[in-house]
């Protein structure tokens, strides 16, 4: 028997052991060994798990082998086993000292190891149940004292704790993990620009967290009740029904969606096969824009758990507002495209009277450049509209030749006024009348050849003396003066729809566009950037594991591993938020470049006397010779929609910091090697 003190010594040490960063299955190993080895020295220690199906398995023990029986096959049904049933439900140790006179116990595994004696001890932690112990000798009865029972006890009490200590971590993981996942939906869904790339994202980000690519979206008015599928899945109507009906639900589909937008509550339908039909309202302010209806259909075994469904009630929640946002601007951007064809309408329209005038008719900006001429207007040398616009009129018509247009139009121009004049053209000989009109952009002419005028007048004046004369000079005056005044309102109705022209160019797509192009010689310009960068003595060692979290994440959700290896390495002269872009550029890259299950590798370590060496290691197939020549260079990239920048941004970095970067490549994986000179830092410090 041990003593007092030795026993307090050993669960002394085993509380120890819990409290430090091993994998549960270790720390409830060495609590199985210390029972069998140095409280009751007995053959078998075994301790089993709950299952979701009820029943109880083997996890950790000793031995591992009993007459070839493994122990994590070995599971224990409450049906069967009234003894572990017992213990369940009154979370009590049971010693069975002669499993000859007591039927509680299986008698499967009782034959089986030839269990004399047994004793059950449940592991529980307050009024939790976290698994069974079972202790037995093989072929002989135990004989345990009272004091050896309490020991055991004991021993199984720090397992509860060290099993409630792993649950607790495993649900701040959970958490920390779901809290990425939002965080990455929400950035994800602020770089959308359509609604239908917003839905594209929230039903990968489903799919990831109720595993399913069985999604539609049935959006409804102003959108005409239209149906949008996961893009993983090449849906049709037809498909989407007969995807219904594989797991029963096909009748009553619609009226489960008119409840879903009258509650405005998420509904969660298990059916047959345990197969689950997830109906989650997507509301903005209060208004359903419609449902995301998500189908389990995979074969999977359980149904969605209640975390499962919150996280996906989350994930739709965070896109609504931005989809909302998306459609009001589709919605914005039709009514431009509306009003932009009513304008160019109206222009053609405009235009073509303008055309219809048989008199002359251009327009000049400020810049004194003709930025639109009529068919009827007169140049001179045999001069087309084609010829002179974009030119100064003055180099059509010069001052020199022309003194009178040249002063008037200047008038016109300075003082905003209309003026009217006459003027003989040195080219032809003809008489001219111009009417010339200011607008925003400059002033506008009409322009007529009234050659025949001006001798009609030579005419008049020679017979003056006649009332008759008289007579029809004014009565042809008064003609000549109807279509002119038709013109001058024509003009005035050119003159506002001139002044909408300058709001055409006004859309969200030009917006868009530069965006993305600022967005891009953002890039560049921090690729180019030469500037010295404000550095700091820093550890290396703990910028990259400061990143391992949210590497951790990266890899979890492509199915990859990371393995990192920090040697002890000299502090450096470091700026940490670029140094954070370069293993951040890096690590991605490499996560890119492999498969499933490889493994992506970050160390570093020093290189002689002169090197600190950051290394990325991936698992993929290499890259070829012509691509590594190319490599960092502004635009080149092997990813479709890439910008081939990143790597340059890498490059840039390296050089601030006095560093370099090599690439080692071939069929088993690539190493991006950025060395540090560690010595010429230490320089510069000093």
């Amino acid at each position: 028997m041990l003593s007092e003190q030795t026993r307090y010594s050993r669960l002394a040490n085993i509380t120890k052991i819990i409290n430090t960063k091993l994998e549960l299955r270790e720390v409830l190993q060495r609590v199985t060994k210390a029972i069998s080895e140095e409280i009751v020295q007995c053959d078998s220690v075994g301790i089993y798990l709950p299952q979701k199906d009820g029943t109880f398995r083997g996890f950790a023990g000793k031995p591992e082998v009993i007459n070839g029986i493994t122990l994590d096959t070995q599971v224990i049904d409450l049906e069967i086993d009234l003894l572990a049933r017992e213990v369940i439900e009154t979370q009590k140790t049971i010693y069975i000292p002669d499993t000859s006179k007591d039927n509680r116990p299986d008698p499967r595994p009782v034959k089986a190891f030839k269990i004399k004696s047994l004793l059950v001890l449940p592991i529980a932690f307050g009024h939790e149940l976290f698994g069974l112990v079972f202790l037995f000798d093989y072929g002989t009865p135990m004989n345990l004292t009272e004091s050896e029972i309490q020991s055991v006890q004991a021993y199984v009490n720090m397992a509860a704790v060290a099993i409630q200590n792993a649950n607790n971590l495993t649900q701040k993981e959970d958490l920390i993990s779901e809290k990425q996942l939002l965080l990455n939906v929400t950035r994800d869904l602020s770089m959308c620009v359509s609604i239908v790339e917003s839905l594209d994202i929230c039903f990968f980000y489903l799919g990831k967290v109720l595993d399913s690519k069985s999604i539609a979206a049935h959006l409804l008015d102003p959108l005409e009740k239209t149906t949008i599928f996961s893009k993983d899945y090449e849906w049709t109507q037809a498909g989407w029904v007969a995807n219904l009906k594989s797991i029963g639900i096909d009748q009553n589909y619609e009226t489960m969606i008119q409840e879903v937008i009258k509650t405005k509550h998420i509904s969660s339908i298990p059916n047959v096969d345990s197969k689950d039909l997830l109906m989650i309202p997507l509301v903005s302010m209060g208004e359903v824009l419609g449902i995301i209806a998500v189908v389990n259909v995979e074969g999977k075994a359980d149904n969605y758990h209640k975390s499962q469904i919150q996280l996906a009630q989350s994930i739709v929640d965070a896109t609504a507002p931005i989809f909302s946002n998306l459609l009001y601007m589709d919605q914005l951007e039709n009514m431009v495209e509306e009003r932009t064809s009513e304008l160019a309408a109206a222009n053609e329209k405009v235009t073509s009277v303008i055309e219809s005038i048989t008199d002359g008719f251009y327009a000049l900006n400020k810049e004194w450049e003709f930025i639109y001429l009529n068919k009827h207007q007169y140049l001179p040398q045999n001069k087309t509209a084609e010829d002179v616009l974009g030119k100064n009129i003055w180099d059509v018509f010069p001052k020199n030749l022309d003194t009178v247009m040249y002063k008037k139009l200047h008038r016109a121009m300075s003082d905003r006024v209309t003026v009217q004049f006459e003027f003989l053209s040195a080219y032809n000989n003809y008489w001219f009348e111009v009417v010339a009109y200011p607008y925003d952009e400059g002033i506008c002419c009409l322009l007529k050849n009234i050659t025949e005028k001006k001798k009609y007048e030579e005419e008049l004046k020679r017979l003056s003396s006649l009332d008759l004369i008289g007579q029809m000079a004014a009565g042809i005056s008064h003609e000549i003066r109807n279509p002119m005044t038709t013109a001058r309102g024509f003009l005035q109705l050119l003159k506002e729809e001139d002044e909408l022209d300058k709001y055409n160019g006004y859309f969200n797509l030009m917006i868009e566009e530069l965006d993305r192009a600022n967005s891009i010689i953002t890039e560049f310009l921090s690729m180019g950037n030469t500037k010295t960068s404000d550095l700091e003595m820093l550890d290396l060692n703990l910028i990259i594991h400061g990143i391992i979290p949210l590497i951790k994440i990266d890899t979890l959700n492509q199915n990859k591993f990371i393995q990192v290896d920090t040697k002890d390495i000299p502090e450096l002269l470091l700026n940490r938020n670029e140094i954070r872009q370069l293993i951040i550029n890096l690590y991605r890259n490499g996560l890119e470049a492999m498969g499933t299950g490889k493994v992506l590798s970050i160390s570093t370590y020093k290189e002689n006397e002169n090197y600190v060496v950051l290394a990325v290691r991936d698992q993929g197939e290499g890259i070829r010779p012509e691509i590594v020549e190319k490599l960092g260079t502004p635009f080149y990239t092997t990813k479709d929609n890439g910008t081939g920048l990143g790597l340059g941004i890498c490059y840039a970095i390296a050089a601030r910091h006095n560093a370099k970067i090599e690439i080692q490549t071939g069929l088993e994986g690539t190493t991006f090697l950025v060395k540090f000179n560690y010595k010429k830092m230490n320089k510069g410090l000093l």
